[in-house]
């Protein structure tokens, strides 16, 4: 089935809809994916999951060869599945750029998890903001492909101005709608950053 960037003119606005809200969808998405790698002061495995480990000459993330497991919001606990990893694994989590200190007992890593300072946590939400603005600046690109796709439908004469204009008040809500999920999770994130 042809989709909207096929040049197809039998495209309709509500096709153009759903493909822009499903973009969106997936914007927010991965914003929000990204957002659980800023470190706040609690102690969670997905600070560390993904943390790159050299296994066997392969780079692996780090879920895919240890448990990982947070006991307290103080410190997190690896426990390699191959006891052979332990010593990259450990290399891997000093040189990551969250500034870790591991320690292990021969079974277990030990990953503390220091309070943030101020400063850190002020940090943390300059780059909370920046990476919020280019969420939004993701979903205004998808709006403007929506838009552009619905002027060209209307110069090709496949629908009429109203459609035209219908349709981007439709596109206008939609982005509207998405960008306050982002000011939301946003604004919760900071929350945690912020939370002493």
């Amino acid at each position: 089935m042809p989709g909207p960037t096929d040049g197809d003119t039998t495209l309709t606005p509500a096709d153009i809809l759903a493909e822009t809200e499903r973009k969106m969808d997936n914007t927010v998405a991965a914003l929000k994916r990204e957002l659980i790698n800023i470190r706040t002061g609690r102690a969670t495995p997905a600070l560390i999951e993904n943390v790159s480990v050299d296994y066997y000459g392969v780079a692996t993330p780090l879920n895919q060869i240890a448990s990982i497991s947070a006991p307290d919001a103080r410190a997190i606990m690896v426990q390699p599945w191959d006891k052979q990893a332990m010593v990259e694994i450990e290399k891997s989590l000093m040189k990551s750029e969250m500034g870790f200190n591991p320690s292990n007992d021969g079974n277990t890593i030990t990953v503390p998890i220091p309070p943030l300072t101020q400063e850190r946590r002020l940090e943390l939400v300059r780059m909370l903001k920046r990476k919020l603005e280019d969420g939004k600046v993701s979903l205004r690109n998808v709006r403007r492909d929506g838009v552009d796709t619905l002027r060209k439908l209307e110069r090709d004469k496949a629908i009429s101005k109203d459609e035209n204009h219908r349709g981007q008040d439709q596109l206008q809500k939609t982005t509207d709608a998405h960008v306050k999920i982002v000011d939301e999770v946003g604004s919760s994130k900071e929350t945690e950053i912020m939370q002493v």
